[in-house]
């Protein structure tokens, strides 16, 4: 899926701020900030490398989009736009790895771990983690913002990415491979794994802009519908993609016993309530009017995408 033919103009200005963010606020080795001298270069080039593939940047330009919608300034989100990202990508370094998925593709390229090691991946994922709230929590990322707006984003995303949210999410997949689980258990996965980070996105995106409650809900709950939507059709495409598609392989929950909202309800039943969570996700823009109309081509957009 073409980024340029996702996103509405604007969001394609959030994403060109995001690449041209992100490498500046990963660590470089061997700088006057370093007190290691460069030495531990290798992980800090396994950081960078996992978070250069790209990708749509989905959660990112969510943060920023809903900063703006709810009369923030978006740039100011910048830093905890980024950290999401960051968050993200380091997930997907751990859910690569030999212990989880043994996964050697990821974006149409080597995972972090079959590029530099599995020790150096299981590293930079913890690094990457770390440096997520090292940005966050710079006095200059919360100069133009409240402090406690800072402080609210910053909590809000670590409870998504702990173990009430997509580590906990993790923790149920992993104990769920080669065993029948019904639709709740999965949908309580995939609430976690999923839906919990992008829902976040949202959430801190208002936030940070001092939103209303009735207006911070809203930003919540669309993330919920289109992260849970977004889940049941990466469920689809990996029975009926292909691997140059997607960029990683495909037919992996298969081969790890997994159970997917596919082996549940099959294709069709699928099909159905993908398209049930992305109706939704839009009807829960309604308080944002018109001004939500580039989010709702979003919704539709990824309910239907093909990569």
């Amino acid at each position: 899926m073409s980024n340029i033919s996702l996103y509405s103009p604007i969001m394609e200005e959030h994403l060109r701020k995001i690449e041209q963010s992100l490498p500046r606020l990963l660590p470089a080795a061997g700088g006057n900030d370093d007190p290691l001298n460069g030495l531990q270069s290798t992980v800090i080039d396994a950081m960078n490398y996992a978070c250069a593939a790209g990708g749509k940047r989905l959660r990112p330009v969510l943060v920023m989009e809903f900063c703006r919608l709810c009369g923030g300034d978006a740039d100011t989100a910048i830093p905890f736009a980024c950290a999401i990202e960051i968050i993200h990508c380091y997930s997907l370094v751990h859910d690569d790895l030999p212990c989880m998925d043994n996964s050697l593709l990821r974006r149409g390229r080597p995972s972090t771990f079959a590029a530099y090691g599995e020790d150096m991946g299981l590293l930079a994922g913890d690094a990457l983690l770390n440096r997520a709230f090292e940005i966050m929590l710079a006095p200059e990322s919360y100069a133009a913002i409240p402090p406690e707006r800072a402080l609210a984003a910053s909590r809000c995303l670590a409870t998504a990415a702990g173990a009430y949210g997509m580590i906990g999410g993790q923790v149920i997949d992993l104990q769920s491979e080669n065993k029948a689980i019904d639709l709740a258990v999965l949908e309580l996965l995939q609430r976690g794994k999923t839906m919990a980070l992008i829902s976040a996105a949202c959430e801190m995106g208002a936030i940070l802009a001092g939103a209303t409650a009735e207006q911070t809900t809203a930003a919540r709950q669309f993330g919920e519908q289109l992260g849970l939507a977004f889940q049941i059709v990466d469920d689809l495409l990996d029975v009926t993609s292909t691997e140059e598609e997607l960029g990683k392989p495909i037919g992996g929950d298969a081969g790890h016993g997994k159970s997917t909202y596919v082996t549940l309800l099959g294709k069709d039943e699928a099909r159905r309530l993908a398209d049930i969570r992305t109706a939704s996700a839009i009807g829960a823009l309604h308080t944002f009017g018109e001004g939500a109309d580039a989010l709702r081509r979003l919704a539709e957009v990824f309910g239907n995408r093909k990569s």
